[in-house]
């Protein structure tokens, strides 16, 4: 009996369909493309190459978000959740137009871009389990330990550090505040990693003609470490912060043999997080050539890739192949005024700069 009602079913949309044509001789025949089956048809490297995560990662985030993207209707047609994340992948790891998507996998670029901004919102909601600062003492012991592995540097449980992501113009009254130094549109994105690389932390609200200290200094994280919850662990970070206790930046006039090993101990220990961009921006392309949707998704897929990338540093993803090493993504730093150099930030490097002399 049910072979003969979808038969019959089949024979009903033939006729309808005849009917709409009929109808609307300008419309397009409504036309189901071939979907490739990705987790089967590609080996491993190849997936990553084109999804730039694991299948097991994949599968993990599938766990997850599984029921946010369930149809509502069950339809013969409709785009299963482990394809829509596909989709969305593929899209993080090319930064093509909707069409070329659609393209890819055999859809109307209209579904896609829902499909797309469906998968990026419930990824984003995962942020509070992927993107955690250290706060228990545990976590930061441990933190401290792996960054005193690199160069010696003691209590560091994080490197902060910002870097431009490209948009397209948003539009209105204030696009030009996101124009940044370097003449193009960005977000210019706050992150705080680990000595492992993972990303504890990120703001991305700020323009790209924001100051990298002015963002710090507007962030919740200064406002926890101001209150003391972090004792006395600290940040590094480059000459365009501001120094306190609680963040220390290089010397700028390094005159004994301390002070140099204290700046080189900083500079290694601190580009943890310049390995860590770049290393995002590989897995992820879409970083890199810009991103080309309204600003609250944009905003969403810079914080989808994060988790994805601490969800691939956390399974051990071997990077795609066409990563071709370590790549210097710095910015050009725009140092602040030293003046605003605190008292107690002086004195917690004075202090560092002797235990260095200490080491020599």
């Amino acid at each position: 009996m049910d072979v003969i009602f979808e038969e019959e079913q089949i024979l009903l949309d033939a006729d309808l369909l005849q009917l709409v044509q009929l109808v609307n001789p300008d419309r397009k025949p409504y036309t189901v493309r071939p979907r490739t089956d990705n987790m089967n048809v590609w080996d491993d490297n190849e997936f990553v190459r084109r999804f730039r995560l694991s299948k097991a990662s994949v599968r993990n985030i599938l766990q997850q978000i599984e029921q946010q993207l369930v149809p509502r209707v069950r339809k013969r047609h409709n785009v299963e959740p482990l394809q829509q994340i596909l989709l969305a992948l593929r899209f993080l790891a090319t930064g093509n137009f909707y069409i070329s998507v659609a393209d890819f996998g055999g859809l109307h670029k209209s579904t896609v871009a829902r499909i797309i901004r469906n998968v990026i919102y419930a990824i984003a909601r995962l942020r509070r389990n992927y993107l955690n600062f250290p706060s228990n003492v545990q976590s930061k012991e441990e933190v401290a330990v792996a960054f005193h592995r690199i160069a010696r540097f003691p209590r560091v449980i994080g490197a902060v550090d910002c870097t431009h992501i490209r948009l397209q113009s948003p539009g209105g009254n204030v696009a030009e505040t996101f124009r940044n130094r370097k003449g193009y549109f960005s977000l210019n994105v706050q992150a705080v990693c680990d000595a492992e690389n993972h990303i504890t932390d990120i703001v991305t609200r700020w323009p790209g003609s924001s100051h990298d200290s002015y963002i710090f200094n507007n962030s919740v994280l200064r406002m926890r470490f101001e209150t003391g919850e972090f004792e006395d662990f600290i940040l590094l970070g480059d000459s365009g912060y501001p120094l306190r206790k609680y963040l220390l930046t290089p010397l700028e006039h390094p005159n004994t043999a301390a002070d140099q090993l204290y700046n080189e101990s900083q500079i290694r220990t601190r580009n943890t997080i310049e390995r860590t961009f770049g290393i995002w921006k590989r897995r992820f392309p879409i970083l890199t050539t810009g991103i080309r949707t309204k600003l609250p998704l944009a905003q969403a897929i810079i914080v989808t890739t994060a988790i994805l990338h601490n969800l691939a540093c956390k399974n051990k993803d071997d990077l795609p192949e066409d990563y071709v090493g370590e790549i210097n993504f710095n910015e050009a730093v725009n140092p602040v005024d030293r003046m605003d150099d605190n008292n107690a930030g002086v004195a917690v490097r004075n202090t560092l700069i002797q235990y260095f002399n200490q080491l020599l």
